[in-house]
């Protein structure tokens, strides 16, 4: 297909001679395609890439024009192109990242400001008020008016350690929400970790566990492929989510403290607890940070349960789960979760 004399390519996950030359063409752009696209668009000038877009599930990124063609509405075409792909594909609901001087381009094609983040990244979203609505329906479910706490989890999967630091809010708060990441990242699928943590917490009276949708955590609110060093890149994310739950979730909710355990493994999660006890309390949150719950001596983690499951070693792993957690991985669905991090295909 033809566009104003340019060449229309379609690149697919597989095409990696092409991927190859749009990663050139955004390296050349000052960003980077990310592995995690599964859709391109890109128009081509005889050889010559001239501009491109991709998606990830419902978020729009990596779109580019080189210079020299700009103006001739090429953005549009790549941006309505996406859309077209994202609807077919039943994805309604679309985010797009940016940097700040490209934000008029898109608030006329109909995308509205979720946060900017200084000079680096602007989040946007094709839902006027889409995230307002969306934190309102947290509240209306939770049909609480004092101030809360709140506690935002991935649970890969829900271990006795998850199960302690929420107990622990709960008991120091008055009402509790916690906020189980929807990203569908992790081994465990986004809804089994939210029915985990249900189960896992339902003997709490005064906590409501939702889901954060695309807002917290995700694809969404993490816009690497802009920053090149991973230190800035790591430490942005953090803030730009971090600045979304200060300026939507908590005011909304009315979150006055937010609890995390403390992370002594994993060293990106000691950057964003870290960045939260900077940024939180600007917006006068106070953050809570709870010591973890060990077993024989060392502090419980998912990555420590994931890696019994991969062994195998079931006994183990029953003294570091609730029960609800347990009997979900003997069942069948859960079977077919230690396959998975065995590197086995699911038994017949």
């Amino acid at each position: 297909m033809d566009y104003l004399g340019l060449t229309e390519y379609i690149l697919t996950r597989e095409d990696q001679k092409l991927r190859g030359a749009v990663g050139a063409f955004l390296q050349k752009q000052g960003l980077r395609l990310e592995e995690g696209v599964d859709y391109t668009y890109a128009l081509v000038d005889g050889k010559e890439l001239v501009a491109t877009g991709s998606l990830e599930k419902n978020v729009i990124k990596c779109v580019a024009v080189r210079q020299d063609y700009q103006n001739m509405g090429l953005t549009n075409k790549v941006i309505s192109q996406l859309v077209y792909a994202a609807h077919k594909g039943g994805k309604e609901h679309l985010f797009i990242y940016t940097k700040p001087g490209n934000l008029q381009i898109f608030t006329d094609l109909g995308f509205y400001k979720i946060m900017a983040l200084a000079d680096k990244v602007v989040l946007l979203e094709n839902k006027r008020d889409g995230i307002r609505d969306f934190v309102r329906q947290i509240k209306q479910k939770a049909c609480f008016e004092g101030r809360a706490s709140a506690v935002v989890v991935n649970c890969n999967p829900f271990t006795l350690g998850h199960q302690y630091l929420i107990e622990q809010a709960a008991e120091e708060s008055e009402f509790l929400y916690v906020l189980v990441v929807s990203e569908d990242k992790s081994v465990f699928p986004a809804d089994v970790r939210l029915k985990l943590v249900q189960e896992g917490t339902d003997h709490l009276k005064n906590i409501l566990v939702q889901e954060t949708g695309s807002y917290l955590i995700s694809s969404a609110t993490f816009p690497s492929y802009f920053l090149k060093e991973e230190s800035v890149a790591v430490s942005s994310h953090a803030a730009l989510d971090l600045e979304i739950f200060a300026n939507y979730f908590a005011p909304i909710l009315n979150i006055s403290r937010r609890y995390v355990g403390e992370e002594p493994y994993c060293s990106l999660t000691n950057v964003y607890n870290e960045k939260m006890k900077v940024i939180l309390p600007s917006y006068g949150i106070v953050v809570r940070e709870i010591p973890r719950r060990e077993a024989v001596q060392q502090a419980i983690s998912a990555s420590w349960v994931r890696g019994l499951l991969k062994e195998n070693r079931l006994e183990e792993v029953k003294a570091l789960v609730p029960e609800t957690t347990y009997r979900f991985l003997m069942t069948e669905e859960g079977r077919h979760i230690i396959d998975k991090l065995k590197g086995l295909r699911p038994m017949l």
